[in-house]
C-alpha cells in the first residue's frame, strides 16, 4: 500500500511533463524566427548597402572619367579663297552647298551667302561660320568676293579691307568609328540654343530643377496629360532617369531594371549639378541611326537632320530635335515625315502654350515644312575610297583603338570639289562608253593629285563612288601596257651624251629570245613599221617596236632602276615586256609614278593627310612635304614635252582640240593585250590625274587607252579650272631645229625640220642639208609659243 501512491505520483510528474513541453517549444521557436528575420534584414540591409555602394561607384566612375569613346572625325581640306585663285561661280556655290550654307536676300548671320551680278563679274557676300583650324580658331566672319574669267578678282572685308585669304570651314567626309559605332559631337550647356534647353525641359521633364531624380509628381502629371492628347507627348521618367537608362543600363524592361535606374538616378543627383546632368544628356541622348552608325546627342543630330550647326536651327528644327527624343526610328522625317511632322507640331504646342513662342511664331513653324536634307546628304562615310586611303595612311602611326576612341580631328589633302567632279565625270562617261559600244559591266577608278605638293585631292574606287566595297583605285594592280614607255626613255634622256629627243632610233621588227629558247616579236599597234626614227616620234605615236628596241639599248635593270626612282615600290620583272607595260600597277601606284614626271624629276610620296589633331586640339602630327630630286632637270623637262606632244600630235591628240591653245598639257595613253585595260594619265601645271577602265573579270572591252581613258581624262580637265605645265626650259637646256630623217642640226623652214629642246653641249653638232619647203611649213605650237 504504501508503493502506490509513489508509482502515481511518478505518473502524474511525467503527465505534467508532456503538457508543458510545446509551450516551451513556441517561445523558444518564436524566439529563434525573430532572431532569423533579424539576421536576415540585417543581412538583407548589407547587401542593399552593398549593392548601392556599387552602384554609387558605378556613378562616379563613367560620370567622373571618361563618359564617351569618341570617334576621329575627318575633314577635307578647306576652300581657301585668295585673289587669282582659279575658281568658278558654279563651283563656289556647289561648295557652299555643301557646306549647308543658305542663299538669303541680305547676308545677317554665319552661315548664309548672297549673289549680285556686277558687269562682267559675279559678286558674292558669304558670312563664314569659324572653325578651329589646325594653326588656331578662326572666328566667324563676313567678306565679300568678286569673280570673273574663272578666277577671284578681288576679296575684302566687310569693311572693304583687302584680305590676303579666307578659309571656309572644311567639310567632315567622315569618321573612324568604335565597335558599337556611337558617334556624337559634344556639346556644352552654355553653347546650347536657350530655346532648346527650355522646350526639352517643358516636354520631357518639367520638374527637372525640383526633383532628387525621381519624381511621383511628374509621373501622375505625364500620365494625365498624355490621357487628355490621347497621344504620349511627355512621358514619366525624369531626364535624370532617361539619362541612367542610356548611359549606365540596357533597355530591358523589368521591376530590377527600373528599381536600379531610381537607385542610380538618385545618387547621380546626391553627386553631380543639374547642369552637369543635363550637358550630360543632351551629349548622350539616342536621335537616330545611319546605317550602322547610331546618332547621339543635339549637335550631331543637327548636322545629321540639317546639315547646320545648332546655333543655326530655327524654332521648327529645334522642335522637331525634342520630338525626336520619344523615339528617333518611330518618328524618322525620312521615313515617316507625316508622323514626324505631327509629333513636331505637337511639341510646338507645348512651347507656345508655356509662352516660349509667340502666337505668330507658332503659326509659321506649323506651316513651316520639316527642312531636313535630302536622303542623298547623309551618308555615313561621304568619300568611301578616299577615307581608305586615309586609315592605310594613318595605320603606320596609330593604333586603331586610338583612332576609333579618342576623338582625333584628321585633316586631310581631298579637295571635295575636285572630288565631286571627277565621280560625276567617272560616271557619266563610262556610262556613255557602254551606250556607245553596247557593252555593260565596265569599271574604273581615277586618282587626282596636286602637281608640286603630292596631295591626293581626289580618290573614287568605281563608278558607283558613295558605295563602300572594292577600291579598285587602291586595290586593282593591273597591266599598264604603255603608261610604262616614258620611264623608258626617261632613262635614255638621262644619259645626254647618248640620247636626246632627236635621237634616232629604228622601228623595224625585232625578235627577242628568252632563256628558255621562245621567241617574243612585239609588233606596233597598226602593225606597220616606221624605219629610224627620233626618240620623240617615237614616243609620241607610242611605237612598240622601237621602244622595245631603246628598252635593250639602255638596258633593263636601269629601266627598272628608273621605275623605281620614281616612286614604284613594286616587283619589276626584268624581262624585255616591261619596256611595253608587262607590270602590275594601281591607278594610285601610276599616280606615284608620273607625279615625279609632272614635278620634273623631283619625287614627294603622296599623302592623303596634312595635321591630326588630339579632341582638344592639340597638334599630334604633321604630314609635311617632302622633296628629293632624283632626275635631272633637263632630263625631265624633255620628257615632258615629249608628252605634250603625245597629247597634241601623237595618241592623245583625239582630245587635244578641246582645249585651248593657251593651256599647254601633257599626258600618255596605255593599252593592254586584248583591250582588258584602258588607261591614260596625265597632267597639268597643277593637276595630274589617273584614269583606268577596266572589268573587274579581266575580260577584254572595246576599249583602247585613247577611245577610253583618254575621254573620262579630258572630260574631267575641261571642268576644272587649271593652269598650264611650265614651258621655261632650265639653263642646261636650249632649243634647236633638228632633222627628223637623220637627227643632225637643220634650220627653220627645212624639210623633216622639227623644234626640240637639247642639253646644253650634247646636242648634234653637225648641219644636215636643208631643202626648203615649196610652200611655207607652219610653225610648231611651241615655236608659235616663244617667238
Amino acid at each position: 500500500m504504501s508503493k502506490s501512491p509513489r508509482k502515481r505520483s511518478v505518473k502524474s510528474s511525467r503527465g505534467s511533463r508532456k503538457k508543458s513541453t510545446p509551450v516551451r517549444y513556441r517561445r523558444h521557436g518564436w524566439a529563434l524566427l525573430r532572431l532569423w528575420l533579424v539576421y536576415l534584414l540585417g543581412a538583407l540591409l548589407v547587401v542593399a548597402a552593398l549593392w548601392v555602394f556599387y552602384l554609387d561607384m558605378r556613378v562616379r566612375e563613367k560620370f567622373d572619367g571618361k563618359k564617351w569613346t569618341l570617334p576621329a572625325r575627318v575633314y577635307a581640306q578647306p576652300l581657301e579663297l585668295y585673289e587669282s585663285l582659279t575658281l568658278t561661280p558654279a563651283l563656289l556655290e556647289r561648295e557652299l552647298d555643301a557646306l549647308g550654307y543658305r542663299q538669303v536676300p541680305h547676308v545677317a548671320s554665319p552661315g548664309q551667302w548672297s549673289r549680285h551680278n556686277q558687269g562682267a563679274e559675279v559678286g558674292y557676300q558669304i558670312y563664314t561660320r569659324g572653325f578651329e583650324f589646325w594653326d588656331g580658331q578662326e572666328p566667324a566672319q563676313q567678306f565679300r568676293l568678286s569673280l570673273g574669267s574663272e578666277r577671284v578678282t578681288a576679296l575684302t572685308s566687310a569693311g572693304n579691307e583687302l584680305l590676303p585669304l579666307v578659309r571656309l570651314e572644311p567639310e567632315q567626309i567622315g569618321g573612324i568609328y568604335p565597335t558599337q559605332a556611337e558617334d556624337r559631337l559634344l556639346v556644352q550647356l552654355r553653347d546650347l540654343p536657350p530655346l532648346l534647353g527650355e522646350i526639352l525641359i517643358a516636354v520631357e521633364d518639367r520638374h527637372f530643377l525640383d526633383h532628387r531624380g525621381v519624381s511621383l509628381t511628374g509621373i501622375a502629371r505625364a500620365a494625365w496629360v498624355n490621357l487628355r492628347s490621347g497621344e504620349v507627348v511627355q512621358g514619366g521618367s525624369t531626364l535624370t532617369q532617361q539619362l541612367v537608362k542610356n548611359f549606365y543600363l540596357s533597355h530591358e524592361r523589368s521591376l530590377q531594371r527600373k528599381a536600379q535606374e531610381a537607385v542610380m538616378s538618385v545618387l547621380l543627383e546626391w553627386h553631380y549639378s543639374k547642369s552637369e546632368i543635363l550637358e550630360t544628356y543632351v551629349n548622350e541622348v539616342f536621335l537616330g541611326q545611319a546605317a550602322g552608325r547610331a546618332i547621339h546627342g543635339f549637335a550631331l543630330a543637327s548636322e545629321y537632320y540639317f546639315q547646320r550647326p545648332l546655333a543655326e536651327l530655327n524654332t521648327e528644327r529645334i522642335a522637331l530635335l525634342v520630338g525626336l527624343v520619344k523615339g528617333a526610328s518611330f518618328y524618322n522625317p525620312w521615313r515617316h515625315p507625316q508622323r514626324a511632322k505631327k509629333r513636331r507640331d505637337l511639341v510646338l504646342g507645348v512651347m507656345h502654350d508655356m509662352g516660349l513662342i509667340s502666337r505668330e511664331e507658332y503659326q509659321r513653324a506649323l506651316a513651316a515644312p520639316l527642312g531636313v536634307v535630302s536622303s542623298q546628304q547623309r551618308a555615313q562615310t561621304t568619300y568611301p575610297a578616299f577615307i581608305d586611303l586615309v586609315k592605310r595612311q594613318l595605320a603606320r602611326d596609330y593604333r586603331p583603338e586610338d583612332l576609333q576612341t579618342e576623338g582625333l580631328r584628321i585633316f586631310t589633302t581631298l579637295s571635295p570639289m575636285v572630288q565631286r567632279q571627277a565621280e560625276t565625270v567617272l560616271s557619266q562617261r563610262i556610262a556613255a562608253l557602254e551606250q556607245q559600244h553596247k557593252t555593260e559591266k565596265l569599271e574604273g577608278a581615277l586618282v587626282v593629285t596636286s602637281v608640286g605638293a603630292g596631295e591626293v585631292l581626289a580618290l573614287v574606287g568605281g563608278r558607283k563612288p558613295r558605295f563602300a566595297g572594292f577600291n579598285r583605285a587602291l586595290d586593282a594592280h593591273r597591266p599598264v601596257g604603255s603608261l610604262i614607255k616614258p620611264f623608258v626613255y626617261l632613262t635614255a634622256l638621262e644619259q645626254p651624251q647618248s640620247y636626246h629627243l632627236g635621237t634616232l632610233i629604228s622601228d623595224e621588227p625585232v625578235t627577242v629570245s628568252s632563256d628558255d629558247g621562245q621567241l617574243w616579236q612585239p609588233r606596233n599597234a597598226n602593225r606597220r613599221s616606221h624605219g629610224e626614227v627620233p626618240l620623240i616620234e617615237a614616243l609620241a605615236h607610242s611605237y612598240n617596236q622601237a621602244t622595245v628596241r631603246l628598252g635593250m639599248q639602255v638596258g633593263l635593270a636601269q629601266v627598272a632602276q628608273t621605275i623605281e626612282r620614281a616612286g614604284f615600290d613594286g616587283a619589276i620583272p626584268q624581262v624585255p615586256a616591261i619596256t611595253l607595260g608587262a607590270i602590275a600597277m594601281s591607278p594610285y601606284q601610276v599616280a606615284t609614278t608620273y607625279h615625279t614626271l609632272a614635278t620634273e624629276g623631283s619625287y614627294t610620296p603622296l599623302r592623303a593627310i596634312r595635321e591630326v589633331l588630339t579632341a582638344e586640339g592639340e597638334p599630334l602630327n604633321r604630314y609635311a612635304l617632302t622633296l628629293q630630286q632624283r632626275f635631272s632637270s633637263g632630263s625631265s623637262f624633255a620628257l615632258q614635252y615629249a608628252l605634250q606632244t603625245v597629247l597634241r600630235e601623237g595618241t592623245g591628240q583625239r582630245v587635244y582640240n578641246q582645249f585651248p591653245a593657251s593651256l599647254p598639257l601633257a599626258g600618255k595613253t596605255g593599252t593592254t593585250d586584248d583591250q582588258r585595260d584602258s588607261w591614260f594619265a596625265g597632267f597639268s601645271g597643277q593637276h595630274l590625274a589617273v584614269v583606268w577602265l577596266g572589268r573587274d573579270d579581266n575580260s577584254s572591252t572595246p576599249l583602247t587607252g585613247s577611245g577610253g581613258a583618254l575621254q573620262v581624262w579630258a572630260d574631267f580637265m575641261q571642268s576644272l579650272p587649271t593652269l598650264g605645265v611650265n614651258l621655261e626650259p632650265p639653263v642646261d637646256v636650249s632649243f634647236d631645229w633638228v632633222d627628223r630623217t637623220s637627227g643632225q642640226l637643220s634650220a627653220e623652214g627645212c624639210e623633216n625640220a622639227i623644234w626640240l629642246p637639247l642639253p646644253e653641249g650634247y646636242g648634234p653638232t653637225q648641219s644636215s642639208h636643208c631643202h626648203l619647203q615649196q610652200q611655207r611649213r607652219e610653225r610648231s605650237w611651241w615655236h608659235r609659243f616663244w617667238h
